[in-house]
């Protein structure tokens, strides 16, 4: 895990392996996958989970479709494996940004036939892997410049190599900022109802050798008024044209918090999240998962049998409560729908 090229996913002998996350941290299982229905399954039941990794995951996805298809039925077997894709998880924009881009990869190639479209679209899933990990270490140099000498930081959910192709989102910003020196703590959010603080980001981060301390999300609130955090950096899922985030739910109420207290609040996320056809949060949908995940606690019922549960697995925070979005191209500030625009234009071309 320490190795910088630590990744969750890889394609080996044909199949696209991917580490089960719902097995960690008591064992380090591989999932290998050779059906596109094999990466829908995972990405549903969060075995890959993280808006970066379901981008990269879908993209192997879709590359696996095709290549057992006839000629006579190659659009229509692509067409279904993107449909199975999208439908996994609503939230996570990457889904969508992976899909559309790997259909203008089929669309190039699909006249050679299925075993040219499956060679093109594995080529550009791998180099979209590459591009991935790359992004966030260029992220990670951007947001360890918000970053002081001792700084201690609280995180939510797990947004470190796990859940992208690898290095990480804001786990990636706190890596680079406590390679330079400037982290002394990170406070783990354990993240109800799933654990992946718990599970996931405390792994990590015993991994790479970055103090930690484990908290229940409800002690925030506490540490902040305590003088005990000095910043907070979340990822997110999914941002909004004017920089409206959805995260991981509970993310919202650190925003809050931390605005109580003065405490600066970042998102960092490539530019595949940012979406710029949601004009703001209200448009971004939530998704709303079994309330299973609510009345048990990894597989033990914590609950009443008959008790009945709401789980929604984002929340959206309010781009007013964000101090600074970390992206690969640098850090961008309010107003974002200004800032983000800017982002997302294409610099002009060389003369």
């Amino acid at each position: 895990m320490a190795e910088d090229d630590f990744s969750p996913l890889r394609w080996e002998d044909g199949a696209l392996l991917l580490l089960d996350q719902t097995r960690l941290p008591a064992e380090e299982v591989w999932l290998r996958c050779t059906r596109p229905e094999e990466v829908a399954d995972a990405i549903r039941r969060l075995a890959v989970r993280g808006a970066p990794a379901i981008g990269v995951a879908a993209a192997f996805g879709l590359a696996l479709g095709p290549r057992d298809a006839v000629a006579a039925e190659l659009a229509e077997r692509f067409e279904e494996t993107a449909r199975l894709l999208a439908a996994t998880r609503p939230t996570a924009i990457n889904l969508r940004w992976a899909l559309e881009r790997g259909r203008r990869v089929f669309a190039e190639s699909a006249g050679g036939g299925p075993a040219a479209a499956f060679a093109a679209l594995l080529a550009w899933a791998q180099a979209l892997h590459v591009e991935d990990v790359a992004t966030n270490r260029r992220m990670g140099e951007h947001g360890a410049a918000l970053f002081a000498a001792g700084d201690r930081v609280l995180t939510h959910c797990n947004t470190g190599a796990l859940a992208t192709a690898g290095y990480g989102t804001a786990l990636g910003v706190i890596r680079s900022s406590f390679r330079q020196g400037k982290v002394d703590l990170v406070w783990v959010d354990e993240t109800r109802p799933l654990l992946q603080g718990a599970r996931l980001t405390a792994w990590e981060l015993a991994r790479l050798g970055i103090p930690y301390r484990l908290v229940t999300d409800a002690s925030a609130g506490t540490l902040m008024a305590q003088g005990k955090v000095d910043r907070i950096v979340v990822g997110a899922d999914r941002i909004a044209a004017n920089g409206d985030t959805a995260n991981k739910i509970g993310t919202y109420p650190l925003a809050v918090l931390a605005q109580r207290h003065g405490v600066p609040f970042y998102v960092a996320a490539p530019l595949s999240t940012i979406d710029p056809q949601t004009p703001d949060g209200a448009a971004i949908p939530i998704e709303e998962r079994s309330a299973e995940e609510v009345t048990q606690l990894l597989g033990t019922a914590i609950a009443p049998a008959e008790a009945s549960a709401l789980n929604y697995a984002f929340d959206v925070t309010p781009a007013e409560l964000i101090a600074a979005i970390v992206t690969e191209v640098g850090v961008l500030r309010p107003p974002y729908t200004e800032s983000i625009a800017r982002a997302l234009t294409p610099p002009p071309p060389k003369t």
